[in-house]
């Protein structure tokens, strides 16, 4: 086959490119949530879905003949790259047709490391015989659900997705619900009037260590800092008080107590692992405290509880007390029950046993220093609570899968449905960890992998992934992956 037969033609792309358009686009689609294919699984080097659709098409289209012809063309692909012309006809069509034209048959895209799926996606959309893989299995799994099941069953799955995502969610609550109890208010407080119902969002905890001064010996609560809440129109802080040798907290702050004048929340108990005891005023230096964690004389402590109330704006919090902690015992107690009833179930220990990266030299001793603190396997980095809800829930997912092959649901099929369940689950365990921070600012959850790496977290939040409110729960998991299944399917 000669070259005349088949010339090379110089693409669109290779002589300009709206460059500052497409990019300011790529950009603004990080801020999107609603069916953006991100919100399905995290993938680090994911491309932009704007980037990606303008490039493809830039790349099968020729060169053009003027620069008049040429700024047309760029307004276009500027236009193509818009997350609302995503599934706009006009555009996605018009695309289409041009690359047929201009290349007289359809042509293959093959993009052998794939990963997140933006480059085959976009290429799809474009009409093109798109194939595309990866050998790390989590981008496989993410390419199954971006590209495979989409394509193949088309909305149906949307059905079942939604019907069998809340099927789980029902059956994990009325199996552990019980460890997320309600606040009824006795009487009126600072906080409700009394027979107010409130929903727990989750519970502040702060890791302690035992003061090294040998006259004092109290319980240091490791905490960055102490507000809860710190808007321009809402300032809420928990404030430490010393009471004989126990350091005890109080909520104070707009709507609270009043805010002491000499206060400053922002000022913690620990900054850069140098503690400093409350109750003497001694410090304890940071290799010695590494050291306390390591040899396993470290604990932690509850401090808070984050409240919501359905028909009332904004968080609520209150002090935690000991029935707070009488229940997180109980669930300790079902966590080592469910741990054998799975582990025989399922041949597999249900607790990930794996060890967390170690940090070698000084950039990746920062990136991962969990292990500087005895967090030596996957299963260290979850409390009681979150391990029992964790797992509670892959039994429903498993579960789940089971019902449908029995109800005559085609196997292949049924497990598409619960590799999005899954998914689902996988993202509410990045929220659901003891490296998860409580984020004052927006009074939302933060995620464990806020960027690549294990930072050591002093107080975390452990969120109750039944509340009606907050990310991270799986009812907004759920929804999200809802709202990307519709998009894709369309």
């Amino acid at each position: 086959m000669s070259q005349n037969e088949f010339p090379i033609k110089r693409s669109f792309i290779e002589e300009t490119f709206p460059v500052k358009e497409v990019s300011e686009e790529s950009a603004r689609e990080k801020n999107i949530r609603h069916g953006h294919i991100s919100t399905l699984h995290i993938w680090w080097a994911r491309r932009p879905l704007a980037s990606s659709r303008a490039t493809a098409y830039a790349a099968l289209i020729p060169a053009p003949q003027s620069i008049e012809e040429a700024e047309k063309i760029k307004q276009f692909i500027a236009d193509l790259s818009k997350w609302e012309n995503s599934l706009n006809p006009t555009y996605i069509e018009k695309a289409r047709d041009d690359i047929r034209k201009a290349l007289g048959y359809t042509p293959r895209v093959l993009d052998p490391f794939a990963g997140g799926g933006a480059i085959p996606l976009e290429a799809l959309r474009l009409g093109c015989e798109t194939y595309a893989s990866d050998y790390n299995p989590v981008a496989v799994l993410i390419l199954k659900a971006v590209l495979e099941y989409p394509q193949k069953y088309g909305e149906k799955l949307v059905e079942d997705v939604r019907k069998w995502g809340e099927w789980v969610l029902e059956e994990a609550r009325k199996e552990i619900g019980r460890f997320y109890p309600s606040d009824v208010v006795e009487q009126n407080g600072y906080f409700g009037e009394s027979g107010e119902e409130y929903i727990p969002v989750g519970y502040i905890w702060a890791r302690t260590i035992p003061c090294q001064n040998p006259s004092c010996s109290a319980e240091i609560p490791l905490m960055r800092q102490f507000w809860l809440a710190k808007k321009s129109n809402k300032k809420v802080t928990l404030y430490p008080y010393v009471e004989g040798k126990e350091v005890r907290f109080r909520i104070i702050g707009d709507g609270y107590e009043e805010m002491p004048k000499n206060f400053d929340p922002s000022k913690g108990t620990i900054k850069r692992a140098i503690a400093t005891c409350l109750v003497c005023g001694s410090t304890v230096d940071a290799n010695t405290t590494r050291k306390l964690f390591q040899e396993g004389k470290a604990g932690e402590r509850m401090v808070a509880v984050v409240l919501h109330h359905p028909k009332k704006k904004g968080k609520f919090y209150r002090v935690a007390d000991e029935k707070d902690m009488e229940v997180f015992r109980q669930a300790e107690e079902e966590l080592n029950g469910k741990v054998e009833e799975l582990r025989k179930k399922w041949g597999i220990e249900p607790v990930p046993d794996e060890p967390t990266p170690e940090g070698k030299g000084k950039g990746a001793e920062r990136a991962f220093s969990v292990r500087n603190y005895g967090l030596n396997t996957w299963g260290d980095l979850f409390n009681s609570r979150q391990k029992l809800a964790l797992i509670t829930f892959v039994d429903k997912v498993r579960e789940a899968y089971r019902k449908m092959v029995e109800e005559g649901y085609e196997e292949e099929y049924a497990r598409g449905v619960v590799t999005y369940l899954a998914l689902i689950l996988s993202r509410c365990s990045d929220f659901e960890s003891t490296l998860v921070r409580w984020f004052n600012h927006v009074e939302n959850a933060g995620n464990t992998f806020a960027r690549q790496a294990l930072p050591m977290t002093w107080d975390y939040l452990e969120l109750n992934l039944f509340s009606p409110v907050s990310q991270g729960t799986f009812k907004s998991m759920f929804e999200q992956a809802i709202k990307t299944v519709e998009f894709l399917t369309k």
